[in-house]
């Protein structure tokens, strides 16, 4: 009943925003909703594992993901707010009521119960963050709206002849309501040619939301235009929503005999992935395709995690939510960073630890963060991963991961004290003084701190979350 109330109510918010066309109501409305998603996660945990609708559960590995993005709405809200102050109302009311949409569709992926339910979250996402993306209503901003349109159009098709492989697996024409649980004793029966089909198309499709090589360009692209706040979202529970897809119905096949081919397949793809973020990042100019090819590049981590298996499980999962809070937090500072710099040029960037320390200091553990340098929580997911390489004996995979995780450190190192310490390498005309203020900041440092934390101590509860989440792979 909870789950029906809340996209009610999401619906009725997006609407009274767009209707009403008053920015003092649309930001009551939309801190309403960001509690009202509070409100729905700590129902989940007090309902932890049970399935209140057939569609719809409260399965671990989704209150997880849920619980990050109920995290960081407060902060999303509130930056939004920032950075469309200055707009007409009618675009301040679309912003919000997008993102309202935009954070309720997310939310009925990560409870969905059943691979057609999420599939149609998946897609809505898509058309929600796209409004999004042209907020700006420039040439840029169109571009690459529509390309994110039909590029993830394309790998939703393509994930959707996935499920359709499902379908044939269970063979009855009620496929689409069958949900995870039920479809787990079915698998072993199947054809493992199916399986493997399944889980290609399935991995290529679901791609273009967690980032993933070979379908990883339209997030870079929509990153360089799209508000801070979204870009946030896009890089940290929006690609979640992705790797929920695949690591779902990774999952379910874990127990057939083509486990050993999703692993393989998965290396393969994080491999690829670390490989084309290392080589952009190093001739990459633009400080959010920077960070965006960074996120190109712990997902490429996730999947090689995922595909390394034992410790790996534990790692991926880790990983996805400390990457979530640190990257979530260099991307509401990018809108902070564009009014004191004018520009998002690295070129034209300089002596930003001077103009404003506040924002340096949180550039700098950001990125150091980013990179799973100590205390960062991300080296502890990392250093799983290695672990869980050297145990096996995948000495290639691990060269490899060590010499591309290397090149990036480098670059992105490179570039970021540049801006935080060095003079402007082509400083940019005269522009408006706009001056960011330090009580801006305060929601990311939270962010981070978190991180810091979880670098050397994670509490028992958010142990036993993963670890039942990863309790149906082979350990």
């Amino acid at each position: 009943m909870e789950i029906i109330l809340f996209f009610s109510l999401a619906v009725v918010f997006a609407g009274l925003i767009v209707a009403v066309g008053n920015k003092v109501f649309t930001r009551i409305i939309s801190l309403l909703f960001a509690l009202m998603l509070i409100g729905l996660t700590v129902v989940g945990w007090m309902r932890l594992d049970e399935s209140p609708l057939h569609y719809f559960a409260y399965s671990h590995e989704g209150l997880l993901l849920l619980s990050v993005l109920a995290l960081i709405s407060l902060p999303t809200f509130y930056h939004g707010f920032r950075y469309t102050s200055g707009d007409k109302t009618y675009r301040h009311s679309i912003y919000h009521a997008s993102m309202i949409a935009l954070m309720a569709f997310m939310s009925g992926a990560y409870l969905s119960n059943s691979m057609t339910m999420l599939w149609v979250f998946v897609e809505a996402t898509t058309l929600s963050v796209a409004a999004l993306i042209y907020h700006d209503r420039s040439e840029f901003s169109l571009e690459a709206t529509w390309k994110y349109l039909f590029i993830c159009s394309v790998g939703i098709s393509i994930a959707y002849l996935g499920i359709l492989f499902l379908g044939f697996i269970y063979g009855r024409y009620d496929a689409a309501s069958i949900t995870f649980g039920e479809f787990s004793h079915l698998v072993s029966q199947a054809n493992p040619i199916y399986l493997k089909i399944a889980f290609v198309f399935v991995l290529v499709g679901f791609s273009t939301k967690m980032g993933l090589f070979p379908m990883h360009s339209v997030t870079i692209d929509a990153h360089s235009v799209a508000p801070a706040p979204v870009s946030a979202l896009i890089s940290t529970t929006l690609m979640n929503v992705g790797f929920l897809a695949i690591f779902r119905v990774f999952s379910l096949f874990s127990a057939t005999s083509i486990l050993p081919f999703m692993q393989n397949t998965l290396v393969l793809t994080g491999i690829l992935s670390l490989l084309v973020a290392a080589g952009y990042m190093l001739k990459a100019y633009h400080i959010k395709r920077m960070f965006a090819y960074s996120s190109l590049e712990v997902m490429g981590v996730v999947a090689i995690a995922l595909g390394s298996g034992k410790s790996g499980y534990y790692a991926a999962m880790l990983l996805i939510i400390l990457h979530s809070l640190v990257k979530s937090s260099i991307f509401f500072h990018m809108g902070q960073f564009k009014k004191v710099m004018h520009t998002y040029d690295v070129k034209e960037s300089g002596n930003y630890m001077k103009l404003f320390p506040a924002g340096g200091m949180l550039l700098l553990i950001g990125t150091v963060f980013i990179l799973a340098i100590p205390p960062s929580g991300l080296f502890v997911s990392e250093w799983f991963v290695f672990k869980s390489l050297i145990a096996q004996q995948h000495w290639l995979t691990f060269a490899f991961m060590a010499i591309f995780l290397t090149v990036i450190v480098y670059a992105m190192l490179t570039r970021l004290l540049h801006i935080l310490f060095s003079a402007p390498i082509n400083p940019i005309a005269e522009a408006p003084e706009l001056k960011a203020r330090a009580i801006e900041t305060i929601p990311q440092y939270i962010l981070l701190a978190i991180v810091a934390v979880l670098c050397f101590y994670q509490p028992p509860f958010l142990v036993h979350l993963i670890r039942e989440s990863v309790a149906a792979l082979p350990q």
